[in-house]
C-alpha cells in the first residue's frame, strides 16, 4: 500500500485522550441526558467490549489489503441523530469494527441492497425501524449482532435482537484489548439521488483531518490534547446519517467541545433548534443548503429568542442562495456565514466566507491540495485556463470504494504520480486564484450540445423572491437532445409567472441555460440531509410534458 501516506493517530485515542483531561465536562447533550467526557468514555468502551464479546473485529490488518478491500467486520448504524449514533461510531473505532451510516428513508429493496453489499455483521437500530428489517433480515445471513434503541414508536425487541443499554450494563468499562488502530476503517454511503449508493473507505486517521476537520499540524496525543482546548458548542442540524452531519459532531469532539443534538431528531423543527441554541449557548450551527436555511428564517422571523451566543453558521453540503445569506444577516448581523465543499470520496474541500450581501457564485478560495485535472485526467490545468475542467484533491484521501476495483481506479486515478480524487465537480481555475464550482457532471443536462449545469440553474431560479424551493432537471427532447427543466415550490400564497422566473433568471444565466418549462409542486423531493432527488425531479418533468 505504498501509494498511501503512513496512518496517524485515530479518532479513539485521540478522544481518550481528551476525555482524560477534561472527565467532568460536557461532551453530548440530547434532551434530558448531559454526558460528560468520562460518560462517553466508559460508554464507548462497554459497547466496544461487547461488540469484541460477540467476536466482531479485525481479521486481516490494513496493509494486507488493497484499496478497495476491508479485513474489518462492519456495523450499521441505522438510527436518528442522538447520542447513540455519536457512540456507536466511537465504540465501532475502539472495537476495531468499521461503522457506516444508513440512510433511515430507505425502504425495504434499497435497505436491502446496502446491508448486502456492506456485508454488515451488526446493527444498531431505532425501534421504528424494526419492522423493516424485520421484513428483509432473512436475506442477511451474515447480520448477527442487532442493538435496539427504544423510541416513541414503542416496537417491540426484534428476535434475536438486544436491547442497546442491556448490552452496555453487561459489558466492561475496561479499555478493549483489541487496541486503538488508526489505520482501521470508517465507511461512508454516498448519498444515491442520482444511483445506488457505494460504500467509501476512509482509514479513520485519514478522516480524522480531512473530513472530521482534526488538526491538520498536530502528530503525537500531546499536539491534539493541546489544541483541543476551545469552548466550541455545536449544534448539527443535518442526520448524523448525512456526513456533514456527524463530521461537524467529530470535529466538535476534535475541539474538546460540547455536541447538542436537537430534541426532535426526526425532522427539521426550527423551533427546538433555535429554542436548544438560545438554552445550550451554541455558538456554531451547521445547516445544509436552502433546504434547510429557509424553513430555518421561517421560525427565525418568528421568534424573539437571545441568540447572541451563536457566532458561526456553516452550510455544508450545499450553498446558500444570496438573498437567504442577506435574510440571516438581517436577523443576526454578527454571525459568520460559511459555505463548505466537500464530498464522501474527498472530506472536505473548499470554504467561503459570506458578507451580508454577497452572492452565492460558486466560486472559492484555491485551498492547498485541491487542484484541477483535464477532461482527460491526464494533466494538471493552471491558474486562467478557459476550459473547465475536474476539481480534484491530493493528499490524504479515501483508499476507495468498498468491492469495487474499477470504480476506485476511475475516481483515484494517478495523474504524473501523483493521486487524486475527482469526485466528480466540473469547475476551472481563475487568474486570481479562485476555484469557478460549475455543478456535479452527473447532474449536468447535455441540451443542443451545450452542457448545462443543474445547480446554476437552480441558482437562478431560486433567486426570485417568490421561490421557495427548486431542483433543476433534463429530460428528452426532440429538438435539443435534452431540455432543461425546473421544478418549483413558490411561497405560500405566491402565484407567480414563468415569464416572472425567467425575467428575474436571465440576471443571472445565459438564455440557452433558462428553462424550458417550470413544473409547480406543493412539495420538494430531498433527503434527509436536504440533497435534492434528481430522479424524482426528473420524473416529475416527463410526466409534465405528457
Amino acid at each position: 500500500m505504498s501509494q498511501f501516506p503512513p496512518a496517524l493517530l485515530g479518532i479513539a485515542e485521540i478522544h481518550e485522550a481528551i476525555a482524560a483531561v477534561r472527565p467532568d465536562e460536557e461532551c453530548l447533550i440530547f434532551r434530558d441526558k448531559r454526558l460528560t467526557w468520562a460518560d462517553v468514555t466508559q460508554r464507548t468502551r462497554q459497547l466496544a467490549n461487547y461488540f469484541a464479546s460477540q467476536g466482531l473485529g479485525c481479521t486481516t490488518e490494513r496493509d494486507k489489503l488493497d484499496g478497495w478491500e476491508s479485513g474489518q467486520d462492519h456495523v450499521a448504524i441505522y438510527l436518528h441523530n442522538g447520542n447513540e449514533y455519536m457512540e456507536t461510531m466511537l465504540g465501532a473505532f475502539k472495537a476495531r469494527v468499521a461503522p457506516f451510516n444508513v440512510n433511515y428513508r430507505y425502504v425495504a429493496e434499497e435497505l436491502q441492497y446496502l446491508l448486502s453489499d456492506s456485508n454488515a455483521a451488526a446493527c444498531v437500530i431505532h425501534s421504528r425501524f424494526a419492522p423493516l428489517l424485520t421484513e428483509i433480515i432473512s436475506g442477511l445471513p451474515n447480520l448477527r449482532v442487532i442493538l435496539q434503541v427504544p423510541d416513541a414508536s414503542d416496537n417491540p425487541l426484534m428476535d434475536g435482537a438486544i436491547w442497546y443499554e442491556d448490552a452496555l450494563s453487561r459489558s466492561s468499562t475496561d479499555k478493549p484489548v483489541a487496541g486503538y488502530h488508526g489505520d482501521d476503517l470508517y465507511i461512508l454511503y454516498t448519498g444515491g439521488t442520482t444511483g445506488m449508493p457505494k460504500g467509501v473507505l476512509w482509514r479513520n486517521a485519514d478522516a480524522v483531518v480531512e473530513c472530521f476537520g482534526g488538526s491538520k499540524t498536530a502528530r503525537t496525543i500531546e499536539e491534539f490534547v493541546t489544541e483541543a482546548a476551545g469552548n466550541f458548542r455545536a449544534l448539527p442540524s443535518p442526520p448524523f446519517m448525512h456526513g456533514a452531519g456527524h463530521w461537524i459532531a467529530m470535529r466538535t469532539w476534535l475541539t474538546g467541545g460540547t455536541i447538542i443534538v436537537q430534541s426532535q431528531p426526526d425532522r427539521l423543527d426550527a423551533d427546538d433548534i433555535w429554542g436548544l441554541i438560545e438554552k445550550e449557548k451554541a455558538n456554531f450551527l451547521l445547516i445544509v443548503g436552502d433546504a434547510f436555511a429557509r424553513p430555518l428564517l421561517d421560525g427565525l422571523a418568528e421568534s424573539k429568542r437571545d441568540l447572541s451566543s451563536l457566532l458561526s453558521i456553516l452550510s455544508g453540503g450545499a450553498p446558500l442562495s444570496a438573498h437567504l445569506k442577506v435574510e440571516f444577516h438581517q436577523y443576526l448581523p454578527s454571525v459568520i456565514l460559511v459555505d463548505g465543499l466537500g464530498s464522501s470520496e474527498a472530506g472536505g474541500q473548499l470554504s467561503q466566507v459570506a458578507s451580508g450581501d454577497s452572492s452565492t457564485t460558486g466560486s472559492f478560495p484555491l485551498a492547498p491540495q485541491n487542484h484541477i485535472l483535464s477532461e482527460d485526467l491526464t494533466s494538471e490545468l493552471q491558474a486562467g485556463h478557459e476550459g473547465l475542467g475536474w476539481l480534484a484533491k491530493s493528499g490524504r484521501l479515501a483508499l476507495g470504494y468498498l468491492n469495487d476495483e474499477a470504480k476506485t481506479k476511475k475516481t483515484y486515478p494517478i495523474v504524473d504520480g501523483i493521486r487524486y480524487v475527482v469526485p466528480g465537480d466540473r469547475a476551472r481555475l481563475t487568474a486570481d486564484l479562485l476555484i469557478e464550482v460549475h455543478g456535479r457532471d452527473s447532474v449536468t443536462i447535455n441540451s443542443g450540445g451545450e452542457k448545462i449545469f443543474a445547480e446554476e440553474v437552480e441558482a437562478a431560479v431560486k433567486a426570485h423572491p417568490d421561490v421557495y424551493d427548486c431542483v433543476v432537471t433534463g429530460r428528452p427532447s426532440e429538438r435539443w437532445g435534452n431540455e432543461v427543466v425546473a421544478v418549483v415550490r413558490l411561497k405560500a400564497g405566491a402565484t407567480t409567472s414563468e415569464a416572472s422566473l425567467l425575467e428575474v433568471a436571465q440576471n443571472y444565466i445565459a438564455r440557452f441555460k433558462l428553462p424550458k418549462q417550470f413544473v409547480f409542486v406543493e412539495t420538494i423531493v430531498r433527503s434527509p440531509a436536504g440533497k435534492a432527488d434528481y430522479r424524482w425531479a426528473k420524473q416529475i418533468a416527463i410526466e409534465a410534458a405528457n
